[in-house]
C-alpha cells in the first residue's frame, strides 16, 4: 500500500480550513460593525479634531445638533 499524502498533509488541512473560516468570520463581523454607530455628533467631532472646521463652526453645528436631539 502506498501512504503518500496521508501523513502531515491531512493534519494540516484539518486545522487550516477551520482556522481560516474563523478568521474570515471575525473579519466580516468587524467590518459590519465599524461605522454603523457613527452619529452626526461623532462625525462633527472627528472633523473638528482633524482641523477640517474651526471652533466657531464646530460650536454652531454642535448647538444645532443638541437642539434637534
Amino acid at each position: 500500500m502506498n501512504s503518500i499524502g496521508h501523513g502531515w498533509g491531512m493534519g494540516f488541512g484539518m486545522w487550516f480550513i477551520p482556522i481560516l473560516l474563523i478568521i474570515i468570520v471575525i473579519y466580516l463581523l468587524k467590518e459590519n460593525s465599524k461605522d454603523k454607530s457613527t452619529s452626526a455628533q461623532d462625525i462633527l467631532d472627528k472633523r473638528y479634531a482633524n482641523g477640517e472646521i474651526d471652533t466657531q463652526e464646530y460650536e454652531e453645528k454642535s448647538n444645532i445638533l443638541k437642539k434637534n436631539s
